[in-house]
C-alpha cells in the first residue's frame, strides 16, 4: 500500500469501523499491515492521528481534520474516475452544505427529500448556523447566506431577495406599548446578535435619509430562529427577514412597527461555492436545483 489515497483508503475505513482489525477485515488487510500504514502516515504527518489504548481507540483532533479531507479527497477522485469510465456521469459523493438556520429550516431542509431522491448517490451532510463561517477551513462545498458577501475568494449565484420588518408580538405591545417613531426604542427590550458582524444599530429613514438607531436589550442570541421564538413568546422587538416571519405576520402573531420609518433595506440571497475551476458535478447539480426551486420563491 505505497500510494498516499490508498493510505487515505486505510485512514478513513479506521475511523468508520472504530478499529485496525474491522478495518483490515473490510479491506482484507491484517491488523499488523493497518497498523504499519497508520503509522506511515503519522510518521509523514508529524502528528497523532489516533489515541491508542487497550481497549479504546480514538480519533485526535488532528484526526478529524485529515479524515475531512480525506473524505473529501477520495470522493473526488471516484467522482473523476466515475466520470471517464461512464457515457454520463451520475452525481455521487459526499456534499457539504452550510445554510442559516431560518433559510435552512424554512426553505433547504424541506428540499432535501426532493434532492436526494433526484439524486440518489450524493450524500448530503447539512449544517444550520447563522455565525460567519470559513468555508474553505470548514471544507463546506456549497453554502446559502443572506446579506453582503465578503469573501472575494468564493463565487456566488444570486436566489433572491428579501426585506427586513421590525416586529413584535401583540402581547408585548399590551404590555409594553407601541412605539411611534424609532426614538422610542430606547425604552424597550430589543434582541440582538452575539456574533462578530452584527450591529447594535437599526436603520430607519426619516425625511428621506437613512439614520441608524443604538437598540438595547438584555438577550442576545446566535441566530434568527431563536431571535423569532422569543419574539413570538412576547419578550421583546426583533428586526427579522420577512421570508421567515411573512406567515407570522399574515396570521397577526407578530405585528409590524414603524412601517412608514422602514428604509426598504433589501438583503440579497446567495448561494455560494468556490472560485476554484474545477466544480464537481455533485456541486454543480445542487446549484442549478437550487435555483430551479427558490427563485420563484425568493422574489423580493
Amino acid at each position: 500500500m505505497d500510494s498516499r489515497s490508498g493510505e487515505m483508503r486505510v485512514f478513513t475505513r479506521v475511523v468508520e469501523s472504530g478499529s485496525f482489525s474491522a478495518a483490515g477485515k473490510a479491506m482484507r488487510l491484517t491488523p499488523s499491515a493497518v497498523s504499519k500504514v497508520i503509522s506511515r502516515l503519522e510518521e509523514r504527518l508529524g502528528v497523532l492521528l489516533f489515541q491508542r489504548s487497550t481497549r479504546h481507540l480514538a480519533v485526535t483532533a488532528e484526526g478529524r481534520l485529515f479524515y475531512d479531507s480525506c473524505v473529501r479527497i477520495l470522493d473526488d477522485i471516484d467522482e473523476a474516475e466515475q466520470g471517464i469510465s461512464d457515457d454520463t456521469s451520475t452525481p455521487h459523493g459526499a456534499l457539504r452544505i452550510n445554510v442559516s438556520i431560518p433559510m435552512g429550516t424554512h426553505y433547504i431542509v424541506p428540499l432535501i427529500p426532493t434532492f436526494t431522491a433526484r439524486y440518489p448517490g450524493i450524500r448530503v451532510d447539512l449544517s444550520l448556523t447563522d455565525a460567519v463561517v470559513d468555508l474553505q477551513r470548514e471544507n463546506v462545498d456549497v453554502a446559502v447566506r443572506t446579506g453582503p458577501l465578503s469573501d472575494a475568494s468564493f463565487r456566488a449565484r444570486k436566489l433572491g431577495s428579501t426585506g427586513r420588518a421590525v416586529v413584535a408580538a401583540p402581547s408585548y405591545l399590551d404590555a409594553h406599548g407601541v412605539p411611534q417613531t424609532p426614538e422610542d426604542l430606547v425604552k424597550h427590550r430589543c434582541f440582538n446578535f452575539n456574533f462578530r458582524r452584527s450591529m447594535d444599530e437599526w436603520p430607519f429613514r426619516i425625511d428621506g435619509r437613512t439614520f441608524h438607531f443604538p437598540v438595547r436589550g438584555d438577550v442576545l442570541t446566535n441566530n434568527g430562529a431563536t431571535m423569532r421564538q422569543l419574539t413570538l413568546a412576547g419578550l421583546g422587538i426583533s428586526r427579522l427577514g420577512l421570508f421567515h416571519i411573512k406567515d407570522d405576520l399574515a396570521s397577526g402573531r407578530l405585528v409590524e412597527l414603524l412601517p412608514a420609518f422602514n428604509p426598504g433595506d433589501i438583503e440579497d440571497i446567495h448561494v455560494i461555492f468556490s472560485s476554484q475551476r474545477h466544480m464537481t458535478a455533485r456541486v454543480r447539480v445542487f446549484i442549478d436545483f437550487l435555483v430551479e426551486m427558490l427563485e420563484p420563491a425568493l422574489r423580493a
